[in-house]
């Protein structure tokens, strides 16, 4: 089988590029390896930025869609040590510029954009392979083929198309996250909600810290971050939840225990996530018929950026297409040009996670929060 345009990856940026080759009239066909869009939690929320998230949603047609699902009050933040002891608390006032979403309703409001038959669930590539003239072919977990004219690859860290056009690959960028839930903070949990605030909590000292955040209906989703070796957890059996959760909680000793109980009274496993950076600036060479978007061309640690530019790329690359009918190449040299500029001057300078977890910390981050002030 062959098709005109195959997007691998039904993650926001992938599905903000589906959307706007669709309002183009231009077919296109999304492959997901995950079983359907409920296989597992989308994190937590994202602040939705004006340069670029939110034109992005714009070039969709769902930005009045978006408006409906922020979450009031949730640009309030607050930094607090390891005492619990709140050094820093900023109210939401409404003025705000970058309202909060829930990532697993954003996502579902772009699925809901596109017709039935657009996004393929269940299907893993595997394997790559060029065949000359711009034409490549995907091998599926399942010992599917197909060929397609035009490949983009949205398919995050571990990219299968990635090969295709770069010899890049992630590396360990020093820090763990675990991933926790509760449910019904404010009356199962209320000390923990109240630390937690209306909005995003930033815990932290050096080495070690919490990120939370406040989403719908009283959940409380963290983020416990150790600055630790890749083989942080060696020895501990990460299926093994509660072995890793007590693990975990050895790196927060004597911290406050509505901190701790983040941990400790979770009502979901822990997840744990390794961060992983690609090199700042990574680039490569125009292949014909195939390119990147996202965490699949850009990755980087957590930085509040990872969805907004993802879902620029989608709707960049998605305008450049239509604009250049007949000339593939041309629409994406055009869009791979000016995305590998906006990357690299992205970057900065500053280590958000030295600031955040470094030997400074919570003085550096918050520094940083009121150097951000308007």
């Amino acid at each position: 089988m062959t098709t005109p345009i195959t997007v691998v990856g039904a993650g926001l940026g992938g599905l903000v590029l589906a959307r706007v080759l669709h309002m183009n009239g231009l077919p296109v066909t999304v492959y997901e390896a995950e079983g359907s869009a409920a296989a597992r939690t989308q994190g937590g929320l994202l602040d939705i930025h004006p340069w670029n998230g939110q034109p992005a949603l714009a070039a969709a047609g769902l930005i009045e869609q978006f408006r409906r699902l922020v979450l009031p009050g949730r640009e309030s933040y607050r930094v607090l040590d390891r005492a619990g002891t709140v050094l820093l608390d900023r109210l939401d006032d409404g003025t705000g510029e970058r309202p909060e979403v829930s990532r697993g309703e954003l996502r579902q409001l772009l699925l809901d954009s596109l017709p039935d038959g657009i996004v393929h669930w269940g299907r893993k590539v595997g394997k790559v392979r060029a065949l000359g003239a711009g034409r490549h072919e995907l091998n599926f977990a399942d010992g599917d083929t197909l060929v397609t004219n035009l490949l983009v690859g949205a398919d995050g860290a571990w990219s299968r198309v990635r090969p295709v056009l770069s010899t890049a690959t992630p590396e360990y960028a020093g820090v763990t996250s675990v991933e926790y839930l509760m449910f019904d903070a404010d009356t199962r949990h209320r000390a923990t909600a109240d630390a937690v605030g209306d909005g995003s909590l930033y815990a932290l000292a050096p080495g070690r810290g919490f990120l939370a955040y406040r989403g719908r209906g009283g959940t409380l989703h963290t983020y416990a971050q150790v600055s630790a070796p890749q083989d942080w957890l060696a020895g501990t059996d990460t299926a093994d939840g509660a072995a890793v959760s007590r693990r975990v909680i050895t790196e927060f000793d004597g911290w406050a225990p509505e901190l701790t109980a983040l941990i400790t009274d979770s009502d979901t496993p822990p997840v744990v996530r390794p961060l992983y950076t690609l090199p700042v600036g990574h680039r490569w060479a125009r292949v014909p018929g195939v390119t990147l978007l996202g965490d699949a061309a850009h990755l980087a640690p957590p930085n509040g950026e990872g969805a907004n530019t993802a879902m620029q790329d989608g709707a960049e690359l998605g305008r450049a297409i239509a604009a250049h009918p007949g000339d593939i190449e041309a629409a994406l040299a055009e869009y791979e040009q000016a995305m590998f500029a906006r990357t690299a001057a992205a970057a900065g300078d500053e280590d958000i996670y030295d600031l955040m977890l470094g030997d400074d910390a919570p003085h550096s981050w918050i520094a940083m929060m009121n150097n951000a002030e308007p």
